[in-house]
């Protein structure tokens, strides 16, 4: 899960044009310029990443746009970069609360009538860029999620409580009440990174091309 990633090194650039080589040590600029053009196409790479986890077979809505946590780093230590669906070493300090739309009308009963816990609210704050572990959970999918402890009743043992059991003081007499279903894979990153990979590594070819052309002027 937490290995999502495509990345794509330029050693081979370097290693089939020799003028680059030559200005990459003759040049202290030069890398600097080089890596300036893997970001800026690892950029476009995120973007379209981006806009496929918002189609409606991956999201059908995406009111906290998760599609804002595809990630695109650039290499240090060697010509290349990657893009990902990884957390951020830090949540982002100006987290906001959301709360779903209600469907209900002001004369209708039904809901949830208890407070939201601080766990829900914590969730929930995380906004954008934060929630790469959404992107994660699409991508790759859950097993069958069910509730772990139940506090069963056996003064209402005819009741049915799901696989699992349920709390009937809790739940009254809903059915399945463990359950909680599960996220079937969407892979929509590896299919849109391979696509977006190789049309970014051409590109690159070119916009290297030109800045060696500019550089020998």
């Amino acid at each position: 899960m937490t290995q999502i990633t495509d990345a794509f090194e330029v050693e081979g650039f370097v290693e089939q044009s020799k003028a680059l080589d030559k200005l990459l040590m003759s040049n202290p600029e030069m890398e600097k310029k080089v890596q300036g053009l893997i970001r800026k196409v690892l950029n476009e790479v995120r973007k379209s990443i981006g806009q496929a986890a918002r189609q409606p077979n991956v999201m059908k809505t995406d009111p906290r746009e998760a599609y804002k946590a595809v990630r695109a780093a650039v290499y240090k230590r060697i010509l290349g970069g990657n893009v990902n669906i990884l957390s951020k070493r830090r949540a982002s300090a100006n987290g906001g609360s959301y709360t779903p739309t209600k469907t209900l009308k002001s004369h209708q009963r039904g809901g949830n009538r208890r407070p939201r816990g601080g766990r829900t609210m914590k969730l929930e704050s995380y906004f954008g860029s934060d929630r790469g572990f959404v992107l994660r959970f699409l991508n790759s999918g859950t097993q069958e999620r069910v509730m772990k402890s139940f506090n069963i009743d056996d003064a209402r043992e005819n009741i049915h409580r799901g696989s699992r059991g349920g709390n009937v003081r809790k739940y009254g007499k809903t059915v399945n009440t463990g359950s909680r279903g599960m996220i079937k894979a969407r892979n929509f990153f590896g299919h849109a990174s391979q696509t977006a990979m190789a049309g970014a590594a051409e590109n690159l070819t070119q916009m290297i091309d030109k800045l060696i052309k500019q550089e020998l002027k």
